[in-house]
């Protein structure tokens, strides 16, 4: 990684740092706070705890965009997706909004992003070639930033689970787009990863504060921008899968809970607490323990990334395959595809 990279992530690092402390005392004066039995967002704390964290996480993270790579169109288009988010995830971590107003920010988000050229306009084919995806490539990117940003939100139920997990996609993205010579990509990757590592001191076991949905819902729109903007217009034989891979523990963990639901015939939306941090919480272990294994899943599935990244097809798939059934193993053995007899009362974002 060039001084370059290394100058955006320090930058992006350094500002999300000092800017926390002051996001939880503005958390505190405007009502921001998680307050257990009266609207808690994890029911697994025993004192009010501030929220609104995403805030500091945007605060880097656009800083340090601005400062290494300059205004841009596809800059301001990407911010001011986010801006949309920060704003209205801000709004519900004050006064709790229904499903539909996120949703809708969420899109518009997305819309931001495509109209200034962050879409999927071509993918790799794993069996040869590449194709243009065309018009189709707007609703796919929309899709996708959509599915991300509420993903990332069901994974973030224990301290510092989602910040970590992000802060090791973050950076599997960006060794990926680096060895795709991606610069803008890489740009962002690092302001990305530096911003949400500078959060999670803060946000790590015990928790002083929450990122809220104004972070989980910008952490999973940046992710998702980001491999749009870099990873998923990469020529490698497994291209397409290589974001997929980076972002695994969301996106598998929000999967099994849609499968989950669906076999349980209740809606795809419902909350509940069998995602794989309840699961092991209900194991017996620690909060710090179930972050370090979220942690490990996250680096597994990065490892795996950067290594399918220069291997012929026929590898790398092999590579994948293998990567995934480890992983259902893991799910099968902790419960993941199985709905508990006992319910517990649920988590309003998970």
């Amino acid at each position: 990684m060039t001084a370059h990279y290394w100058f955006s992530f320090g930058i992006a690092l350094v500002i999300a740092f000092a800017a926390t402390p002051l996001v939880k005392i503005l958390a505190f004066r405007v009502g921001a706070v998680d307050v257990p039995g009266v609207r808690s967002e994890r029911g697994i704390h025993t004192k009010p705890i501030a929220r609104l964290g995403g805030i500091a996480i945007f605060v880097g993270f656009t800083a340090s965009v601005f400062f290494v790579a300059g205004p841009s169109l596809q800059n301001l288009g990407l911010l001011a997706g986010a801006l949309i988010l920060i704003i209205v995830g801000a709004i519900d971590d004050i006064h709790p909004l229904k499903p539909a107003p996120k949703l809708a920010a969420q899109v518009a988000a997305a819309i931001c992003l495509v109209a200034t050229g962050g879409r999927i306009d071509w993918v790799t084919n794993p069996f040869g070639g590449m194709f243009s995806l065309g018009w189709a490539g707007i609703p796919l990117t929309i899709l996708w930033v959509v599915a991300l940003a509420n993903f990332v939100n069901f994974l973030d139920g224990v301290d510092g689970v989602a910040a970590g997990a992000c802060t090791i996609s973050a950076m599997t993205l960006l060794f990926v787009s680096l060895q795709d010579g991606q610069a803008f990509a890489g740009v962002l990757t690092a302001a990305l990863a530096g911003s949400t590592l500078g959060f999670l001191p803060f946000n790590f076991n015990p928790a002083k504060i929450f990122m809220g949905d104004s972070g989980s819902m910008f952490l999973g729109y940046g992710l998702a921008s980001v491999s749009v903007i870099g990873t998923l217009k990469s020529a490698a034989a497994v291209g397409l899968f290589i974001p997929m891979l980076a972002l695994g523990l969301p996106i598998l963990d929000s999967l099994f809970a849609i499968i989950r639901r669906f076999f349980s015939a209740k809606p795809i939306m419902t909350a509940d607490r069998d995602h794989l941090h309840h699961r092991l919480l209900d194991r017996g272990f620690s909060q710090r323990q179930v972050a370090l294994v979220a942690y490990a899943i996250s680096g597994f599935f990065g490892v795996s990334a950067i290594a399918v990244r220069d291997m012929d097809k026929r590898h790398g798939l092999l590579t994948i395959v293998l990567a995934l059934a480890a992983v259902l193993g893991i799910a099968l053995r902790v419960g993941l595809l199985s709905v508990k007899v006992g319910r517990h009362p649920m988590n309003r974002s998970m």
